[in-house]
């Protein structure tokens, strides 16, 4: 009763400083507010000359489970952590000039998973949950029906019209997301042969680590996670030698690093494990990488090693730098994809530093190519049972209490909360105490209104953000498949060229220059 009667006055207390203006001063005035529009319209209509360029390069961001929650969450406490009330911050996505809406829903399910979603945003076809490089003819875990139902994706596109290509990611390069760019499987979880089943082997079903070195054999740049999956069971791990559960997994007895390495030794292909050895390589030297920084997943970035493990933001920079060598462009997927990681565990604070990590390398990425001859797209696969609120003051902490108790059970909440996920707790059966626990602290698993092991995906529309050549044809509200027609499009690469010039210039030079030839066929007959 006494931790009660204190709450309820620490309640007062902070309704009270409700009171008290918490923002800069200079907001109280109108021409502020006015100035800032006007500046914002001003740039608004320098939009309608609108980017007709065609794009050499092609980079898609991809943040796992980045629904617009986590989106707007991330902005404030990108803001926070330079000091400021957050609310009013920009992160590099929202400075992009085209926004839409994709819709993610797989073949067979309302809410999605990312494997699904990834063939939809890769490949340009939706297809069933589970599945990746497969339409939706192919049923999960049925080797039988994978053959004659794959299908191909735009880094497979890019690859064939002469630029590099690369991945890079936060999660095992065999996982869903970075999987559907160049594997075709039943299942996802089919990351080595060591997690298929014998049938599916019998049946002549590949594993994905194998895929990734035999489908499209020469992948410029592979950045990530994953080195247990390329090496043969039991074989210790470079960095973990004394944990088992970290050594090989493959029953082929297979290294995948040592054959990759062998091709590649004459053609400036390098491998590295881990920051010293990928910083240390001069790009101008380097033709092929090959970064396998973990034996599965990357830590989440407020847990990693700045001294041996790699930034994404640094993955990132080092994978243009090298790309940006070959005079036809290249396609770049970068995926942030332990946003979705830290959602699953409740753990909101893992998830939004995951996300103001990738908006830096979005703004590295930036600097180092130009919207002039580069199309850029943000968006997300799915969202997540994610969401804050509770009326809170402008600048509270991302990660604090709203400024009331509840009232049914007058106990305090975090502004951040989950429809459901492991953060549901009973305490002699009532709801927890919040402000007995550290909510601050980096794992600590938000609450839940319904006890899951791990929190689920969400399945409403996900944000589209697009900058560079024909960045506005992403506008308004499409499927999610549509996403990569556009970049393909942009790129004259794919099923769509006929607006292209076979040579270079813009993608929409061909009317123009059929103007011109009927207008000089006609001077001549006049003359």
């Amino acid at each position: 009763m006494k931790l009660t009667a204190v709450l309820i006055v620490c309640s007062s207390l902070m309704f009270g400083s409700l009171g008290k203006p918490q923002f800069p001063e200079h907001e109280k005035d109108p021409k502020f507010w006015n100035m800032w529009a006007q500046r914002t319209l001003k740039n608004a209509l320098s939009l309608q000359s609108l980017n007709t360029n065609k794009a050499m390069n092609l980079i898609l961001f991809l943040g796992d489970g980045m629904g617009i929650p986590t989106v707007t969450a991330a902005r404030i406490l990108k803001g926070q952590l330079n000091g400021q009330s957050g609310e009013e911050t920009q992160l590099e996505m929202d400075k992009f000039p085209f926004v839409s809406l994709a819709k993610t829903y797989n073949t067979n399910a309302q809410v999605p998973d990312s494997a699904g979603t990834a063939t939809a945003y890769l490949c340009g076809v939706k297809a069933n949950e589970g599945t990746v490089g497969v339409s939706a003819a192919a049923v999960r875990t049925q080797c039988n029906t994978t053959q004659g139902n794959e299908v191909t994706s735009i880094l497979r596109w890019a690859k064939e019209a002469g630029k590099s290509v690369g991945i890079v990611t936060t999660t095992r390069v065999n996982h869903a997301t970075p999987s559907a760019s160049y594997a075709h499987s039943v299942d996802r979880d089919w990351y080595s042969d060591n997690e298929m089943p014998a049938e599916a082997l019998r049946d002549g079903c590949k594993d994905i680590a194998r895929q990734l070195f035999e489908n499209i054999p020469n992948i410029d740049v592979i950045m990530g996670g994953g080195r247990k999956y390329m090496f043969p069971k039991n074989k210790s791990d470079v960095e973990y030698p004394n944990d088992l559960k970290h050594s090989g997994t493959r029953k082929d007895g297979r290294n995948f690093v040592e054959e990759w390495t062998d091709r590649m030794k004459d053609k400036k292909g390098y491998y590295v494990w881990n920051k010293k050895q990928l910083l240390s390589l001069n790009p101008n030297n380097v033709n092929y990488l090959l970064g396998l920084f973990e034996p599965a997943d990357l830590q989440y970035d407020l847990e990693r090693n700045t001294e041996t493990d790699p930034s994404l933001t640094e993955m990132v920079e080092m994978a243009i730098k090298i790309l940006r060598k070959n005079p036809r462009g290249f396609y770049l997927l970068v995926e942030g994809g332990r946003i979705d990681h830290g959602h699953h565990e409740g753990k909101a604070k893992q998830a939004l530093h995951e996300t103001v990590e990738m908006d830096r390398a979005i703004g590295r990425a930036d600097l180092l190519t130009s919207v002039h001859d580069t199309m850029t797209v943000v968006t997300a696969d799915h969202s997540h049972v994610f969401n804050f609120g509770g009326y809170t003051g402008r600048g509270n902490t991302i990660f604090g209490l709203a400024p009331m108790l509840s009232d049914i059970d007058q106990k305090p909440f975090t502004s951040i909360i989950y429809g459901n996920g492991p953060g549901y707790k009973l305490i002699n059966g009532a709801r927890e105490n919040v402000s007995t626990v550290d909510y601050q602290d980096n794992n600590y698993q938000a609450q839940a209104a319904v006890p899951l092991t791990m929190e689920t995906h969400g399945g409403e529309d996900v944000a589209v953000f697009a900058k560079g050549p024909l960045a506005h044809l992403l506008h308004g509200v499409h499927e999610q498949n549509y996403i990569p027609h556009v970049m393909a499009y942009a790129a004259c690469i794919g099923q769509n060229r006929e607006h292209c010039v076979s040579r270079s210039g813009a993608a929409d030079l061909r009317p123009v220059l059929s103007s011109i030839a009927a207008l000089l066929t006609v001077t001549r007959i006049l003359c």
